[in-house]
């Protein structure tokens, strides 16, 4: 397939204009802070040094990210996989970019900036949930934000439940994963002590 140019893009598409520029905000106002406290979930794009790509959720009760001011928030990071993706790269190149949603909601906010890595004991202690405090934090310098419209979510219906599937249409995490790794093929009794292995991971290594 042909990949397009800038100016064969721009010939299709046009250019930005009106509100869809002027809505654009070097930091938070009482409406990007209101947005972000009622948010439960977060998707947060990174990179590397040579430009990989990645992108990662994050989800905790509403208003897990703390704002700092105007300028700065704080993302806790939570346990998982160790496989430390995100904040690595951010270590590696500061850049960064987040999408946040509110269950119910069509609209989303867009905020774009530079980061770091924290482990300052007064920022993390706004961030305590059941009694854990997270290891480090994510410091989001804000360099642009802007509330998305509707049109993608709407076209999903992600809220309306159209599309919504039943989980057994799919294999388990734990058994796609033993299918992907496993060249000798998977071991049922194996399988099932992994998914079980999964939920108590769940339950209980959440914070």
């Amino acid at each position: 397939m042909k990949a397009l140019s800038e100016h064969e893009l721009r010939s299709a598409y046009g250019y930005a204009e009106g509100l869809a520029v002027a809505k654009s905000r070097p930091t938070l106002d009482k409406h990007s802070r209101h947005f972000i406290s009622l948010s439960p979930f977060l998707v947060i794009s990174t990179q590397n040094t040579e430009g990989k790509a990645d992108v990662s959720p994050r989800g905790d009760p509403p208003g897990f990210v703390h704002v700092v001011d105007d300028k700065h928030f704080v993302i806790p990071d939570r346990p998982g996989n160790n496989r430390l993706d995100t904040i690595s790269n951010i270590v590696s190149n500061p850049n960064v970019a987040c999408l946040f949603f509110i269950p119910g909601f069509d609209d989303t906010l867009r905020v774009a900036g530079r980061a770091y890595i924290t482990d300052d004991a007064a920022a993390l202690g706004q961030c305590v949930v059941q009694g854990k405090t997270p290891k480090t934090g994510i410091v989001v310098e804000i360099e642009e934000v802007f509330l998305h419209c509707a049109k993608a979510l709407r076209r999903s219906k992600l809220w309306q439940g159209d599309y919504k599937q039943d989980r057994a249409q799919m294999p388990s995490i734990a058994r796609i994963i033993l299918e992907q790794t496993c060249a000798s093929g998977v071991d049922e009794d194996n399988a099932k002590v992994l998914d079980k292995d999964v939920e108590t991971n769940y339950r209980t290594e959440m914070y």
